[in-house]
């Protein structure tokens, strides 16, 4: 987890000028904010990802939910590929794949035997340095996208301008 702490001028107010919105509105504006924030992380997670077929960084995805009076924002994969993400970013260490019920595994259409000695993978993290790199710039972006919202509900939060 990130040590780093960001200042973002004018919180404060945004936060006094969100709690005169009704609890729907707020939950909804929180959720907006979140997702816009997500969505720098998850830009840089696709332009990190493997590209072997595309698919991985396709599946990096942005959720919002809200439980417990808690708005929260996930950057995760989804998809077809997303069950090798955690390979990709951690890497594998060299294992054995072996066929099931004493079947034979095949690669590429042909019987290669029982068993194979899998070499293992290096790690091409993707996410974690989308985390380290886009952290600041994502609470801006949340930031932004607050004082658009409230702008457009009528009330008047001065941009003070952001910093890091």
């Amino acid at each position: 987890m990130s040590t780093d702490t960001f200042h973002v001028k004018g919180l404060a107010d945004l936060g006094k000028a969100l709690s005169t919105l009704p609890a729907r509105i707020e939950k909804n504006v929180m959720r907006g904010a979140l997702r816009a924030g997500g969505n720098v992380m998850r830009d840089d997670a696709r332009t990190n990802a493997a590209k072997a077929t595309g698919l991985l960084a396709k599946g990096v995805k942005v959720s919002t939910n809200a439980k417990g009076g808690k708005v929260y924002a996930k950057v995760r994969t989804t998809g077809k590929h997303s069950y090798i993400a955690h390979f990709v970013e951690f890497g594998t260490a060299p294992h054995r794949i072996n066929a099931r019920n004493g079947g034979v595994i095949r690669i590429n259409g042909r019987p290669v035997g029982s068993g194979v000695d899998h070499p293992g993978a290096r790690a091409m993290p993707f996410m974690r340095p989308a985390l380290d790199s886009q952290a600041a710039a994502s609470v801006n972006e949340t930031a932004a996208y607050i004082r658009k919202r409230l702008t457009a509900e009528g009330i008047n939060v001065p941009d003070t301008g952001d910093e890091q």
